[in-house]
């Protein structure tokens, strides 16, 4: 017979699903033979996206499923402590994050395909805020191993592996250099962005854990490191970055009115930098730089300011300015100057967008020659020059340069961590060598992760601190370090939910054979967890079942040119309930069952059931009758959110 081709249609509606689901298969290859085939339903758990771009790993899907009420709490707990029991198994600071981090989990959120994302932030920040209202606890530590773990650093990397640490049982110093635990958290992200009382609501709940604080105590001054590898028995290093690049231009060196945006934000949030004395240019435009110059237009500048007073006095450190005078402020001159385009800064868009519309002037598309100093030794200007594309090259153009007046230049153009004692853990560019599981490079027992080992954002210092622990967990217990899997996140177990619900499977007891047993009570049947391997694309999804349904987005504060100045309200306002539950009703569930009843409805052997309330879960809400099953897919193709797969044959 000869070869041929043929193509059967899947089930959609092809006005709204913007994926093409049509098949071809050579004839043979395909299972489906007047609309039935040997493959049956199978219930297969993935990764979905958003889970999949968080770097601290957050089972989001997860605690969207209790807000929205699929997954309901259990007896005594009310819907937002059970969904900041969910957040907090990743991530203990779930209102910090929710105000702060960039949120690359909705840029990957599969709902982009129909309108927009899902308000993932927002609807923590909602559970965040709720948790210290009503002051919830962190989980209980877990029972005393005897082993001791020094955590140097307080940044998030430091205080979430205290927190790891102390839900497996081990004991925790946490050794911090300043006087104030919270490294970037409260050093270098301003204070009306994470708020102080919610900041250092969530610190304290880690804190009451048992961690003991060794505060203005810095590790290789104070504390040899010798002396640590004595006294404990494995160390974690979480000592970030806290210094800023200097300004990359000639000139720049010795003058007192070049610094960089930590030492900027430093001076800001300790309270000390009131003011500025004129123009103040930024170069870079990463999130660093955009806090720079909101903050500059927030504390604006003052006329003839005193030598002693000069902004840059405060910032090394010399004086601070009397609050008394911020009565004088008027509002500041803050440009951004950018070698590329605007359209390709590594910022945050909200965050771009918000300075432009406070009076920021953003200067693109210009290269930093050369910093232009007075007889003082100050900078008095930028010399820079236009950036154009020449064979995919960026050439400035030195014969168009031109000079900008300043007062202050500040580079945000990266970040760099300080060795000073800790020499031998410097790789030679101010951060820490580690393997995959973020062991030190060729120190057992010592784990680092955060900026020091890859300057990144908030979330993902949280994301690899976990991974860390869970090798000092290893190490401390004389175990090979486990190896990570492919998708390596803070995964959904049905175990675990069927545990809940008193529902795990009966012990095992060897019997004859395990063939034909699909009803025996010993295992969890025709569900696959493929979620350690697999992140599910919208191209799975039968996106034809959603509906339109426009974001609901937080209040915010939107401030312009004329109302910047001394206002440090927070931007962002916290959703209600109902408007934090409807945000939550637009997930979509990738790569899990959400029960809506579709395969029942559509089942034309009627095949497929729910199963009855005692047995009920997330992940096994319906079952498939094999005896009636003819193969015939429409189950899958019918399925919203890609949990069924065709299998039980070769497909």
């Amino acid at each position: 017979m000869t070869e041929t081709n043929f193509t059967y249609r899947r089930f959609e509606d092809s006005d709204r699903t913007t994926t093409d689901r049509d098949i071809t298969k050579k004839w043979g290859e395909e299972p489906i033979s007047i609309g039935e085939s040997y493959a049956c339903p199978t219930y297969v758990h993935k990764t979905p996206p958003c889970q999949g771009s968080c770097p601290s790993g957050h089972d989001i899907r997860g605690w969207l499923s209790i807000v929205r009420g699929i997954d309901t709490p259990p007896e005594g707990l009310t819907m937002q402590e059970y969904a900041f029991q969910r957040m907090v198994m990743s991530n203990p600071f779930p209102a910090v994050m929710g105000r702060v981090c960039p949120a690359p989990c909705e840029g990957g959120c599969n709902r982009n395909q129909l309108e927009d994302f899902v308000g993932i932030n927002s609807i923590e920040q909602y559970i965040g805020d709720w948790a210290i209202e009503h002051n919830f606890s962190l989980p209980a530590p877990g029972p005393d191993t005897g082993k001791k773990v020094a955590v140097v650093g307080s940044g998030p990397a430091g205080l979430a592996a205290a927190y790891f640490l102390r839900l497996l049982g081990h004991g925790v110093t946490l050794f911090e250099e300043y006087d104030k635990l919270g490294g970037m958290m409260v050093y270098g992200i301003p204070g009306y962005r994470t708020p102080r009382d919610v900041l250092n609501a969530e610190i304290q709940r880690i804190l009451d854990m048992g961690v003991e604080v060794k505060a203005s105590t810095r590790v290789g001054r104070d504390i040899s490191m010798d002396q640590l590898t004595k006294d404990y028995d494995a160390i974690f290093w979480g000592i970030g970055t806290p210094d800023g690049r200097g300004v990359p231009v000639k000139g720049a060196e010795n003058a007192p009115n070049c610094t960089d945006a930590m030492s900027f934000l430093r001076a800001f949030n300790n309270g000390k930098l009131q003011y500025l004395a004129g123009r103040i240019l930024v170069i870079g435009a990463g999130d660093s730089a955009m806090d720079v110059v909101a903050v500059a237009k927030r504390i604006g500048q003052l006329d003839n300011v005193k030598a002693e007073d000069l902004p840059e006095n405060v910032i090394l450190g010399k004086t601070e300015h009397d609050p008394a005078l911020a009565a004088q402020r008027k509002p500041s001159d803050s440009w951004i100057i950018y070698r590329r385009p605007i359209s390709e800064a590594p910022c945050t868009p909200h965050e771009l967008k918000a300075v432009i519309e406070e009076g920021v002037e953003i200067h693109d598309s210009l290269s930093p020659l050369e910093v232009m100093l007075d007889e003082n030794g100050r900078a008095r200007a930028l010399k820079v020059a236009p950036v154009e594309m020449v064979d995919g090259q960026m050439v400035a153009q030195e014969d168009k340069a031109y000079e900008i007046e300043c007062s202050m230049i500040v580079a945000a153009t990266g970040q760099t961590g300080d060795y000073t004692g800790l020499e031998e853990l410097n790789n030679g560019r101010n951060l820490i060598d580690s393997d995959a599981t973020y062991q030190v490079v060729a120190k057992p027992g010592q784990f680092a992760a955060g900026d020091a080992i890859r300057p990144h954002l908030l979330t993902t210092a949280i994301g690899q601190a976990s991974v860390a622990v869970e090798g000092i967990h290893d190490y401390l217990n004389s175990k090979e370090i486990s190896k990570r899997p492919k998708v390596d996140k803070h995964h959904f177990k049905i175990a675990e939910e069927l545990a809940r619900h008193n529902l795990s499977p009966e012990k095992y007891e060897q019997k004859a054979g395990t063939h034909g047993t699909f009803e025996a009570k010993f295992a969890i049947h025709n569900y696959d967890d493929r979620s350690s391997a697999e992140v599910i694309s919208h191209e799975d999804l039968y996106l034809g079942h959603f509906e339109y349904n426009p974001i609901n987005h937080r209040d915010e504060v939107e401030l312009n040119a004329t109302q910047v100045l001394s206002n440090f309200e927070e931007r962002f306002k916290v959703l209600s309930d109902e408007k934090a539950q409807k945000e939550a009703d637009r997930c979509m569930s990738c790569g899990m069952c959400f029960e809506c009843d579709n395969c029942v409805i559509f089942c034309p052997q009627d095949a497929i059931f729910r199963v009855s309330k005692d047995e009920h879960a997330i992940g096994r809400y319906v079952a498939t009758d094999y005896a009636k099953c003819v193969g015939c897919h429409i189950c899958q193709d019918v399925c919203p959110t890609g949990y069924i797969n065709m299998g039980l044959g070769a497909y």
